[in-house]
């Protein structure tokens, strides 16, 4: 359970969110030869998670969902029979709802849109609509093909979504139907594995499964701009219980994240600084 330490750190920050935007020519994530006239791959920024702050996280946590708004920090879980969805106060650490996902759900990812909190399942071809307040289920909408992280673009009003594989499928807010794809590349080679995501603005972080990194993606461009590396957060006692890093929580109206794992004894506050 996040404690009331969270509240400080949120009043602390101030800045605003790091990489949301860039601008210029030539086109973003992309060089020229100016010579030959040859437009090359941009290299990715290469920077690392800075920890700042140290919180609890509940080790029983098979975190697969990630997400702050309204004051409310949400947190989707895994496995069959053990998925659950759950809202914690961020000034108080009071745990304000819980749902379980009845079996053969295998919860995935979650993003809130208004009043409704979308989540997303593995293998299971639903996505759930919830109130956003009780996590009371709304509706059910179908999909094809797997479900991994989720997070809301607003100024785009459409959903990003991830599969497992280097695509990110947009889709509408209220329907839930999908409406475009763009697939990642970065430096000009195609990348795979992208699991848990958070929409910040016109940028998508996204964990590559089972390894470290956090990739800034700019999806417009379907490009990555930046390379996070969030390895040795976890003491190698630690690691040895846990799973792979999974959950990126975006303070809102500050640069700072919050950064957790699969059944992950500690949820670390940290910002992305360029690698030393």
């Amino acid at each position: 359970m996040i404690g009331t330490r969270l509240l400080v750190s949120m009043l602390l920050a101030g800045a605003t969110l790091a990489g949301c935007g860039a601008s210029g020519e030539p086109a973003r994530g992309t060089k020229t030869n100016g010579e030959a006239g040859i437009v090359a791959p941009q290299p990715p920024e290469r920077l690392r998670a800075q920890v700042l702050e140290t919180l609890p996280h509940d080790t029983n946590a098979f975190t697969q969902g990630y997400e702050i708004a309204h004051g409310v920090l949400y947190e989707s879980t895994g496995r069959v029979g053990k998925s659950w969805v759950r809202a914690v106060d961020t000034t108080t650490g009071e745990e304000l709802a819980r749902v379980a996902l009845p079996p053969p759900l295998f919860g995935e990812g979650i993003t809130v849109v208004e009043d409704s909190l979308w989540q997303v399942t593995w293998q299971n071809g639903i996505a759930i609509r919830r109130d956003a307040d009780t996590l009371a289920e709304r509706e059910r909408v179908e999909y094809s093909g797997e479900g991994w992280g989720l997070c809301h673009q607003a100024e785009e009003e459409r959903l990003v979504m991830s599969d497992g594989s280097g695509t990110l499928t947009f889709r509408d807010p209220e329907t839930f139907t999908e409406t475009g794809s763009v697939r990642v590349r970065s430096g000009g080679e195609r990348v795979d594995r992208l699991n848990e995501l958070e929409c910040v603005n016109g940028t998508v972080y996204a964990n590559v499964w089972q390894t470290d990194t956090i990739l800034r993606i700019d999806v417009g461009e379907g490009t990555v701009t930046g390379e996070i590396d969030a390895s040795g957060l976890l003491e190698p006692s630690e690691q040895a219980t846990a799973d792979v890093l999974n959950g990126i929580a975006a303070i809102p109206g500050s640069e700072y994240f919050f950064l957790t794992g699969k059944l992950w004894p500690k949820t670390f506050r940290v910002r992305f600084v360029p690698q030393q």
